[in-house]
């Protein structure tokens, strides 16, 4: 409790804003000004007028906001919390596919390097990269990296040529067509969210057009997707597949149901890796600036900004 307290009045001497993502621990979502997904936390940081942003999530979240807020100091309590899928590309293989494909219009995953964003031309998150594909030229190629679950399900839902990158996360990758079969041969009234970043994803959606699932209770979304369609949901019961991280903001805001994950142990270690005595020693001391050369932010922040104005 001391060290809850101690971070509140630190928060307050810094003029910092805390910004949580959705698979943090549930004491660093519960002491977050702002907890959400990717392109929440985004929004939040371009909003805020505090003059420090520290972010509770991994290295990746943190350049973005470093990006997208030039003028503001962004802190990670963790410089070591990393993420498997944003190290599946480098930018000398972006590179290297772009000489491959001239012309194409690069679109890439929010997780990813600053690095691999300067070299884009859109930036998109789950919540919105339909959208941000569907705003692209029909008659242009594009190349979607780093996630390849996500990039599928993009293709599928369009008419586009798309050519996707081989990457994965490993937490996500790891919930498989078993896992949801099994979860819902125990829970067979149980409504389903489904984050496009599963290796079950393309079953799901096969499943859904030969009618094995039920439509109605089926939903392929981004977490904050998950968490608001919950809101208009008649469904008492919820088998969720993403990181375990996110059933913590769906239980406090409803209680009186029940959510499940389709696999318990599909945790980040990454995410897991900021604690408070981490938080409380980063808003102590200033330590562990992210910070993004100016020439690649420049680039960055254009890819970016698109991704922003489309959600």
């Amino acid at each position: 409790m001391k060290l809850v307290e101690e971070i509140h009045r630190l928060k307050v001497e810094r003029n910092a804003v805390i910004l949580a993502h959705n698979y943090q621990i549930p004491a660093i979502q519960d002491l977050a000004d702002f907890v959400g997904d990717s392109l929440g936390l985004s929004l939040q940081a371009q909003a805020t007028e505090a003059e420090t942003i520290v972010f509770c999530g991994v290295h990746f979240m943190a350049e973005t906001a470093a990006v997208l807020c030039p003028d503001k100091t962004v802190l990670i309590p963790d410089l070591e919390a990393g993420c498997s899928l944003a190290s599946t590309i480098t930018v000398d293989q972006l590179r290297t596919w772009k000489e491959e494909h001239p012309g194409a219009v690069v679109v890439v995953y929010v997780n990813c390097s600053a690095d691999v964003k300067a070299e884009a031309d859109y930036c998109c998150t789950s919540a919105n990269a339909l959208r941000i594909v569907e705003s692209i030229a029909a008659d242009r190629e594009i190349l979607f990296a780093p996630d390849m679950f996500l990039g599928e399900y993009i293709r599928e839902n369009t008419e586009r040529t798309i050519h996707v990158w081989m990457g994965e996360c490993h937490v996500h990758a790891a919930i498989r067509p078993a896992d949801v079969k099994s979860q819902l041969a125990q829970h067979p009234d149980a409504e389903l969210l489904i984050h496009p970043e599963c290796g079950c994803v393309s079953n799901v959606m096969w499943q859904l057009s030969k009618g094995d699932l039920p439509s109605d209770r089926t939903r392929i979304t981004s977490t904050s997707g998950m968490v608001e369609s919950i809101e208009s949901s008649p469904a008492r019961e919820f088998l969720v597949a993403t990181e375990t991280g996110i059933l913590h903001q769906m239980r406090k805001r409803h209680p009186d149901r029940t959510f499940l994950p389709i696999k318990a142990d599909a945790e980040c270690m990454y995410m897991k890796m900021i604690t408070l005595e981490k938080l409380a020693r980063t808003l102590r001391e200033g330590i562990y600036e992210v910070r993004v050369p100016e020439e690649t932010a420049a680039r960055a922040r254009r890819a970016l900004e698109r991704m922003v104005a489309i959600h």
